[in-house]
């Protein structure tokens, strides 16, 4: 079929199970060309939407859906309600999740980061101290350059489990060069077990741990997770 060759697959497999019921003949050309396009545009859609998600490499399979917005955890659901929108996208605005162990912040980063593919956005998630690190590498084989200029281009940036060690100078500069150029242009997300008060001492180097900090924390949307692990109700 000249649809399949065409690579229009959508509207094929449209065209298909419109034969097969024999609906065609309900349908005036105008009413058939709007169902098969739409067919094709959803197909496109879905098939964009799998390969973001595959990209991502998110640690959940979550979704906004499936957040327990429960107010006793700190979720608020006027706030969840604002960021699945994709708003802060466009503004390049940061969201900063805190909270103890099992918590459920790489959930609610995953659930993010879903939601951000499923509008089109280009996502990467990391476990920072694998992405620093890979960092740490690149340099070694030259690739530093390609790294940074991958991580700038993301219209999403999650760093997991920011502040499980103190970042050594070089962690330091590689970190504050992935937020300067991120800085109001582009979206992240950095969730940590400890208050975003504590972030200064983990950063180390007062100078470098300012500049960071200015740059997420007074823009940035804050979200603290409270209650026991949510790992033990499982």
């Amino acid at each position: 079929m000249q649809l399949k060759e065409l690579r229009l697959h959508g509207m094929c497999s449209s065209w298909q199970a419109l034969l097969e019921t024999r609906r065609h003949h309900e349908l005036n050309l105008a009413e058939g060309l709007e169902l098969l396009l739409q067919a094709e545009h959803q197909q496109r859609s879905d098939q964009r939407f799998e390969r973001l998600q595959k990209n991502a490499q998110f640690r959940y399979q979550a979704s906004v859906e499936e957040l327990n917005m429960d107010s006793s955890r700190g979720l608020d659901r006027s706030l969840v309600t604002e960021l699945a929108t994709g708003n802060y996208l466009s503004k390049g605005e940061a969201i900063l999740i805190s909270g103890a162990s099992g918590a459920g912040k790489s959930f609610l980063a995953s659930a993010l980061g879903h939601q951000a593919c499923a509008q089109g956005y280009k996502v990467q998630y990391y476990n920072l101290q694998k992405l620093l690190l890979k960092t740490k590498l690149s340099r070694v084989d030259g690739s530093i350059y390609k790294l940074m200029e991958r991580l700038s281009r993301s219209e999403l940036l999650i760093l997991d489990d920011f502040g499980l060690t103190r970042l050594e100078q070089q962690q330091r500069m590689d970190l504050m060069e992935i937020i300067e150029d991120r800085h109001a242009k582009r979206s992240t997300i950095i969730a940590s077990q400890l208050p975003v008060a504590n972030w200064y001492d983990v950063i180390g180097e007062e100078t470098v741990a300012d500049a960071i900090l200015d740059r997420l924390v007074h823009t940035s949307y804050r979200i603290e997770l409270k209650g026991e692990s949510l790992r033990k109700k499982r």
